[in-house]
């Protein structure tokens, strides 16, 4: 008995097409693995370290009945729980693909570059979206909104609430996703050093907020960030959707400027009245900033992002423009070689490059 043959939608097991067509059956029997393990007494221990927030603090707090709360601060497990929702950011990632962002690339018949950037700003709107929506009611529940000066003053300045330390392992794990990521959405190897750049500013920026207890600071400058990137996020999707929609987006360069300067400047002033505080005498590695290192530190980190984002995105956007502009001259010119081939009305017979005429068939 001859064996089958293997065709494109059967890939050889382990191959590079199987590992992109089955990577997120992989990962979710990874992730059950972890999920399964609580059910057996020797293994919950560790499936716990897994599944749930680690390093938290029993401290006594005012106005609630049980007259304490749980505060956490980061440390070594807070790794296995990042990599654990790494895991659920890849599944999701890929049920979006599949459901979502697929079928609207097979609808609008776009060509494999705009297919494979249409992806990239589909997957970043609905992150975007999402983590805008739960950024701002862990704001409002935290009544940073309402009192602003919770962004430099907190106490205990070295712990943080559940709903805080989620947010941010859960922003960690999506950045992290993206590395095997660019496997899996086969990225073209000249873009890969572009996105490992801009992944990499994410996670030094979050994790540095993180690390050093700036968490509200942290939090509302991601909300400004995401709401500029949402912007463009969305004006790719109308782009490569229907390009009659570019005349509607002129918007859309003052609000990414007026978005990046209002950034800069809550972290200039947030950072600097944080830094003129009473207590100057503080230790980084506790979790006070209040030196002037992390001050040179937070500062420059802030400015260069801003720098580096806005230098990126205003690259693309003019390509877009320089691709527009080269599509109406070749469209002007081939409308003037039209008419160069009639005379008042008339084909003119004597060109050199006018179509040869038909031989009748005889009856």
């Amino acid at each position: 008995m001859g064996l089958r043959k293997k065709n494109a939608r059967n890939p050889p097991v382990l191959s590079h097409e199987f590992m992109v067509q089955n990577h997120a059956d992989m990962v979710s029997c990874v992730g059950m693995f972890f999920v399964l393990g609580l059910m057996f007494e020797g293994t919950a221990e560790m499936s716990i370290v897994f599944l749930t927030l680690q390093h938290g603090v029993v401290v006594p707090a005012e106005g609630l009945p049980s007259g304490s709360r749980t505060l956490y601060h980061y440390g070594v497990k807070d790794l296995a729980t990042v990599f654990f929702y790494m895991l659920v950011a890849i599944i999701i990632h890929a049920t979006i693909q599949e459901y979502v962002l697929d079928k609207l690339s097979r609808r609008l018949q776009l060509t494999k570059g705009k297919q494979n950037k249409l992806n990239e700003a589909g997957q970043l709107s609905v992150f975007y979206i999402v983590s805008g929506i739960w950024g701002m009611i862990i704001l409002a529940s935290e009544n940073c909104l309402s009192d602003p000066t919770l962004l430099w003053k907190s106490q205990p300045h070295n712990m943080m609430t559940f709903q805080m330390k989620f947010f941010y392992i859960s922003q960690l794990a999506y950045w992290f996703h993206s590395f095997p990521e660019l496997y899996f959405q086969k990225v073209r190897k000249q873009d890969i050093p572009g996105q490992l750049i801009y992944i990499g500013l994410h996670l030094f920026h979050i994790g540095g907020a993180y690390l050093l207890y700036l968490n509200h600071l942290g939090l509302l400058l991601l909300m400004l960030h995401y709401a500029v990137e949402l912007l463009s996020s969305v004006c790719s999707l109308l782009y490569f959707g229907d390009e009659r929609y570019q005349k509607g987006l002129s918007l859309w360069p003052i609000v990414f400027i007026s978005g990046r300067l209002v950034t800069l400047i809550v972290s200039v002033v947030t950072v600097g009245l944080h830094l003129a505080g009473t207590n100057r005498n503080g230790n980084a590695l506790s979790g006070n900033v209040n030196v002037l290192a992390a001050k040179i530190a937070v500062l420059s980190s802030s400015c260069s992002i801003q720098v580096y984002i806005t230098w990126t995105l205003t690259t693309v956007w003019l390509q877009r423009w320089l691709e527009d502009a080269n599509l109406h001259v070749c469209g002007r010119k081939r409308r003037s070689r039209s008419r160069k081939g009639t005379e008042n009305g008339v084909e003119n017979p004597n060109r050199i490059d006018s179509p040869p005429k038909k031989k009748e068939k005889a009856p």
